[in-house]
């Protein structure tokens, strides 16, 4: 298939795309709160360094204080928060043992280390950003303490923004404290009446995607508060089991809805109001209601409708039912399996992801070598041109390319861009609050303000360039260095043409290399759910089932953004490397298709042989691996249409269909 052309290349579009996001007043309120005062308390003590790291700290913390409840707030921040005080440890190390081209090395290291983590998921990746980017601050910035004791500070500016989180919250619905919890759990319900309004629609298949993110968001948070309870020994009580039972609810009725979605005709309206019944009553605390009424004309139809009595079933229980022994005995008639043991899911889901979905995640494996190099080779560049250039501050140049050259943070020319006139825009605005404020507190106001800016700054990485830019320029404003602010925009500019460089050096850009780890990961979780689906016998262990579609669903996301950024990427060779969106819609929606078989072998549908299911699910392997490595491509013929000889059953053409169209693009040299 030839990919659309368009009016405008998506590399040269990308910098212009904004994220339409509610303003997170709550977060604003904490930035405020945070860099301004602790830098303002550090002037106003005479002790301007502790200042300048501890809000450094909590700035960087706040670049992570994003929407979601307490425990995942902790993990997204703490995690990087010691991150940070690890790398500001490192980099007063280096600044103790003196300036030299030695540090060339060092940062090369811990750049490679930086880079490599990457690949294990987007929160170990920011830990790794923010620990290169304080290594470089420690060595360069003048400073006077122990590194010890920077560190500290660096660590209780991150603390200072945690404990703002416990006090400054947006409000809440009701429900104590899983209250976070009822509210992730009730924007899958939200999502869900949303993917029902819009099927049969052009808007369908993004719907099902925000459905996706919202069963992630609510598995992320239950699966912390899980966590916490077992590390506190604490037993789980009995709102918490009644949100697992509710949950594991929702996860059934939505892959009752995904074989809906899969018929693309329109619903009525009706059918998307009891979900959005269940999301109130979650927020409440009060009873759905009455429900829709049931209509069995097809087999997706008369599977939602079951899904929706069994959640309210959920929704009328006061008393969580006991867990079932493992293996969990067989439900009784008439009662859905989930209900009879509602953690299976939870524990099928970790059994899930300890496979397939890990295959490229090692930090020494191929991808994660590719990351690290570029990130390393770009740092020790900016490093060894700083200090020929600059040695007294040649920090600010490989701090910028901390910030631009992570390969899963976004396109490397749009972030090139964005950061160049986020710095511009930053430094006038810097020497234009110069000019009209007085005295020795000023930076600490334009702290507060940039600090307030952040977390609305998400929208677009100019604006947050600009934040970050007021911030940083009035830490080093307040620590001594009042040199000209051009030569700021100077460094920045040296630091973006380094990276748009060394970073589209072949080896470095290779998408198939960068991209094709998770798109392979994607596909193999595709055909274990695929697998499970065609030859397991109906109504056997469908916690497993369910776990296994949450997770191809789950590396399906992560694959997608992969291959949105690589499509976004500026480089020539990219018409020589597969259509990894094409990929990833295809094996999106084998899922849908298999979701949607599965609802229908349930209800009777004629299965297909072994045989059959064998050849199927190994072509679709074969194209895994042949998309990771180009040597390794099937032998023989994939299977047809008319090998499938299962009239009630007709998705499984629908799958055929996708597996070859990605065949297509699995052999592209």
């Amino acid at each position: 298939m030839l990919r659309a052309q368009r009016a405008v290349p998506a590399w040269l579009a990308h910098p212009f795309r904004w994220q339409r996001l509610p303003v997170p007043w709550a977060a604003v309120a904490r930035g405020a709160l945070c860099a301004g005062p602790l830098l303002g308390a550090g002037i106003a003590t005479g002790h301007p360094a502790p200042g300048v790291l501890s809000a450094l700290g909590s700035m960087l913390a706040g670049v992570n204080d994003r929407p979601g409840t307490r425990r995942t707030g902790m993990v997204h921040i703490g995690l990087p928060a010691l991150a940070s005080a690890f790398g500001m440890l490192i980099g007063a190390s280096l600044q103790t043992a003196g300036a030299g081209w030695w540090i060339v090395l060092a940062l090369f290291a811990v750049g490679f280390v930086s880079g490599a983590g990457s690949v294990a998921g987007p929160v170990r990746s920011n830990a790794g950003m923010q620990m290169l980017a304080t290594t470089v601050l420690g060595a360069g910035m003048p400073l006077p303490g122990t590194p010890w004791a920077k560190a500290l500070f660096v660590l209780a500016g991150c603390l200072w923004l945690l404990l703002l989180r416990l006090v400054l919250r947006s409000p809440r619905p009701a429900g104590g404290a899983l209250s976070g919890e009822r509210a992730a759990v009730a924007t899958v319900f939200d999502a869900l009446a949303d993917a029902l309004g819009a099927a049969g629609g052009t808007g369908a298949e993004p719907a099902r995607r925000r459905l996706t993110a919202a069963l992630d968001r609510a598995d992320e948070a239950l699966r912390l508060r899980r966590l916490t309870s077992r590390l506190l020994r604490r037993p789980a009580r009995t709102e918490e089991l009644l949100l697992t039972e509710r949950f594991a609810a929702a996860t059934a009725l939505c892959e009752a809805s995904v074989a809906l979605l899969w018929e693309a005709r329109p619903l009525p309206s009706r059918v998307a109001l009891s979900p959005r019944k269940f999301a109130e009553a979650l927020r409440t605390g009060g009873s759905p209601g009455r429900l829709s009424a049931p209509e069995t004309s097809t087999a997706a139809r008369g599977a939602f409708d079951q899904a929706l009595l069994d959640a309210a079933v959920a929704f009328a229980r006061q008393e969580p039912l006991s867990p079932a022994p493992k293996p969990p005995a067989p439900a009784p008639a008439g009662r859905p399996a989930w209900l009879t043991a509602p953690t299976a899911v939870a524990r099928a889901a970790v059994a899930a992801a300890g496979g397939r979905t890990r295959r490229g995640r090692s930090l020494f494996g191929p991808a994660g070598r590719d990351y690290g190099l570029r990130v390393a080779v770009c740092i020790a560049a900016s490093a060894a041109v700083a200090l020929l250039l600059r040695p007294e501050h040649w920090y600010w140049l490989p701090a910028t390319t901390t910030f631009l050259v992570k390969p899963d943070l976004g396109p490397l020319f749009s972030r090139t861009v964005n950061r160049f006139a986020g710095t511009v825009a930053g430094v006038l605005l810097f020497a234009g609050a110069g000019l009209v404020l007085t005295g020795s507190w000023w930076p600490a106001l334009v702290a507060g303000a940039g600090g307030a800016l952040l977390p609305f700054a998400t929208r677009h990485f100019a604006l947050q360039t600009v934040a970050i830019t007021l911030m940083v320029l009035s830490f080093v404003y307040a620590s001594g260095s009042q040199e000209a602010a051009a030569e700021r925009v100077v460094d920045t500019s040296i630091a973006c043409g380094i990276v748009l460089v060394v970073g589209h050096l072949p080896r470095l850009a290779d998408p198939r290399r960068r991209v094709g780890h998770r798109v392979t990961s994607a596909l193999h979780s595709t055909e274990e759910f695929l697998r499970h689906v065609l030859e397991s016998a109906p109504g056997t262990d469908p916690a497993r089932r369910l776990a296994l579609r949450r997770a191809a669903y789950r590396s399906l996301g992560e694959a997608r953004a992969a291959a949105e950024t690589a499509a976004a990427e500026l480089l020539a060779a990219r018409d020589r490397n597969p259509d990894w969106l094409t990929v990833v819609t295809a094996a999106e929606r084998i899922v849908d298709a298999a979701t949607a078989c599965a609802v229908r072998l349930d209800h009777g549908a004629r299965r297909p042989s072994v045989a059959e299911a064998e050849r199927l699910c190994q072509a679709l392997s074969a194209m895994a691996d042949a998309l990771e490595d180009p040597r390794r491509r099937p032998a023989g013929e994939l299977p047809g249409p008319d090998l499938l000889p299962v009239p009630d059953c007709a998705t499984l053409t629908d799958v055929v269909a996708e597996v070859e169209r990605i065949r297509g693009y699995a052999g592209a040299p």
